[in-house]
């Protein structure tokens, strides 16, 4: 009998949630969701739609890529350049928990993965350069899961979707809404998320983008937060 070697659930996994933004200029708006009761990993907190990058995320052809500043923050303090895999992830993520489509009218010129299937089935090939990444996270130690997670904001006039309909989101999460950004922090959500929060209020305020990402970097001896400038990775 083969030996199969048991996941460690408290590896640091790479992860990508998207903050999806709606009537920026009139009444911003974001979409979130609430998790099970009995999911090992905030529990029934109201959350951005994502998750961990599977092995197969490297793979999926892009019609279009992060612009190369986001890429390129994305390998700063990160030993790999998985900025590909980083995006797709995301992607796939808010198809599959909420039914919106980021990407562009085409049809897939290679076989479609399982993952992707339904994504497909839309007549859409997935493109990332609407995106923006705006936050990186590294989950504390002594947490039943933990994750690396980049966060990437997407206005939602971006989306090749019915905001409105979410008849195709998995189950993962429920109660999808499109919540008011100044009455979010009213909903039951983790402390990273209200963190965010604050940033993508600063974005809105300030009208532009900053010329670094923030990194709520926690490992094992401290806590630090960072700013990702960019620069590039060493040889």
């Amino acid at each position: 009998m083969t030996n199969v070697k048991p996941i460690d659930k408290s590896a640091i996994r790479d992860a990508a949630t998207v903050i999806v933004l709606r009537d920026r200029n009139s009444n911003p708006r974001i979409l979130m969701g609430q998790r099970g009761a009995k999911a090992a990993f905030m529990p029934n907190k109201f959350v951005f739609p994502g998750g961990a990058v599977d092995v197969e995320d490297a793979h999926i052809h892009l019609v279009a890529r992060l612009s190369e500043p986001c890429a390129t923050r994305l390998t700063e303090d990160s030993a790999t350049d998985i900025s590909h895999a980083l995006s797709v992830a995301a992607i796939r993520e808010l198809w599959e928990e909420t039914g919106m489509v980021l990407g562009r009218p085409g049809i897939w010129s290679t076989p479609v993965p399982a993952d992707w299937q339904s994504f497909a089935a839309t007549g859409h090939q997935p493109d990332a350069s609407d995106m923006q990444f705006v936050f990186r996270a590294l989950t504390p130690p002594g947490r039943p899961r933990r994750f690396d997670a980049r966060f990437f904001l997407v206005d939602a006039e971006n989306l090749s979707s019915d905001l409105d309909d979410f008849s195709a989101a998995s189950d993962e999460l429920s109660h999808l809404q499109w919540v008011s950004l100044h009455q979010a922090r009213a909903f039951d959500m983790p402390f990273i998320t209200e963190v965010v929060l604050a940033e993508i209020e600063a974005r809105l305020e300030n009208n532009a983008a900053p010329d670094s990402v923030p990194f709520f970097k926690n490992n094992d001896e401290k806590s630090l937060f960072l700013r990702l400038r960019g620069d590039p990775m060493p040889s």
